[in-house]
């Protein structure tokens, strides 16, 4: 029987309070390839010059909360068997997500591909893209994590190639945090002891992923969703990245060093495994494209 799958373009950028996110979303559906799939916009507030309100810890709180129930409301009406989706910040994955670990059986497996847990609040940096996998999971924050109706299992979730800092990565880090006052609710490292969540970093990768293919194994993984968040790659090689920033270099977190043929094995080998029924690509930012298209903007013949 041929599985019911669309694609869902998702432009949000409240999540990581930063408006490029919506370009850099509508510009990764456009550059997929063609099929049959239906492509279906999920309604998002476009930027219009005027700040995020800082609602309960949150920057954007409402909007981001209306549009996950847009995103709710559009897959609960098509039933898909499996979804694409183009975002946007990473708060992008949290309805297709708990969508499919509903339709699954409470028994998806999720890979979790990012240089970043995305567990956890970090208090004095409000953006709402630092958790969706800790709302995922039933923890994060209450508010978004009570739209999950049924958490996923720890033991079903892997993050890979998440990103440890370099000695000097975490000096600059701490000095950040220090200077914004910004401080983690509970650290990513202590969240994912306690709830004994696999994780692999890129260069142990490198050499073998047989743990994820043990995790697949152990963990009786059958449906699999996999979340990509393009911060895993590494800026040197891949320059659309926050990270990559021509103007101001991102300090708040360490980048990712995972290089582009090794992300697409990965890729392959886990369609490969097991039935992958979802798949997140988010955090594309096309520096390039978003400074010509700032300038194509103000060209007088172009614009009158």
């Amino acid at each position: 029987m041929t599985k019911k799958t669309i694609r869902l373009l998702m432009p949000q950028w409240q999540g990581g309070n930063n408006p490029n996110y919506s370009f850099g979303a509508e510009l990764l559906a456009w550059l997929a390839p063609d099929n049959e799939q239906p492509l279906i916009h999920v309604p998002v507030q476009a930027y219009k010059g005027t700040p995020l309100e800082n609602e309960n810890g949150m920057n954007g709180r409402k909007q981001l909360l209306e549009q996950l129930e847009a995103a709710q409301h559009i897959i609960d009406a098509h039933k898909p068997d499996r979804i694409v989706m183009f975002g946007g910040d990473c708060l992008v994955e949290q309805a297709p997500f708990a969508y499919l670990n509903e339709r699954y059986g409470g028994k998806l497996g999720l890979i979790w591909i990012d240089a970043h847990s995305d567990l956890v609040r970090y208090v004095g940096y409000d953006n709402g893209h630092t958790l969706p996998l800790g709302n995922l999971l039933g923890e994060g924050d209450e508010e978004f994590a009570k739209h999950v109706k049924i958490p996923l299992k720890p033991e079903n979730v892997f993050i890979a190639g998440l990103a440890a800092p370099t000695e000097q990565e975490s000096e600059v880090i701490s000095e950040a945090f220090q200077r914004l006052d910004i401080a983690p609710v509970e650290s990513d490292t202590e969240m994912i002891q306690r709830l004994g969540i696999k994780t692999a970093g890129t260069k142990e990768l490198t050499n073998s992923t047989e743990s994820i293919r043990e995790w697949i194994k152990e963990s009786g993984i059958k449906h699999l969703a996999i979340h990509l968040d393009l911060d895993v790659l590494d800026p040197k090689a891949f320059r659309s990245l926050l990270f990559a920033n021509p103007e101001a270099p991102y300090n708040f977190s360490p980048a990712g060093t995972m290089q582009m043929p090794q992300l697409l094995n990965l890729i392959k080998e886990l369609s490969e495994e097991t039935d992958v029924v979802g798949l997140g690509i988010t955090e594309h930012m096309p520096w390039d494209s978003i400074n010509l298209k700032n300038l194509l903007g103000e060209i007088p013949i172009l614009i009158s």
